[in-house]
């Protein structure tokens, strides 16, 4: 399998690559894309084990309805919300302007 076909975008888009000098050819950004492929196949495939490894587990929750699955997002993530909330005022200073760069 040596030929393949490229959208003129996909084409451009490699070429800028190489003119840029983040690579040396084409076949360097080609590697690195299905690197990046495999790496992202891997840690999904990563993920899927350990959602099954906790049903296997028993670590799942049940719920009657959409409804209480949705009450229970919106929880959790309110939960998030006001726990991150009072970092953020450390890591932005206390006290200091809000003026953003």
């Amino acid at each position: 399998m040596a030929e393949i076909h490229l959208s003129d975008d996909h084409k451009a888009f490699i070429e800028d690559l190489v003119k840029s000098g983040a690579y040396k050819n084409e076949d360097e950004v080609v590697a690195a894309g299905l690197r990046l492929l495999q790496q992202k196949d891997a840690n999904l495939r990563k993920l899927i084990q350990e959602g099954l490894d906790d049903v296997e587990a028993g670590r799942v929750l049940s719920f009657a309805s959409s409804e209480e699955l949705t009450a229970h997002i919106m929880k959790m993530a309110e939960e998030r919300k006001n726990a991150v909330a009072p970092a953020r005022g450390i890591a932005e200073g206390a006290g200091r302007s809000s003026r953003r760069l």
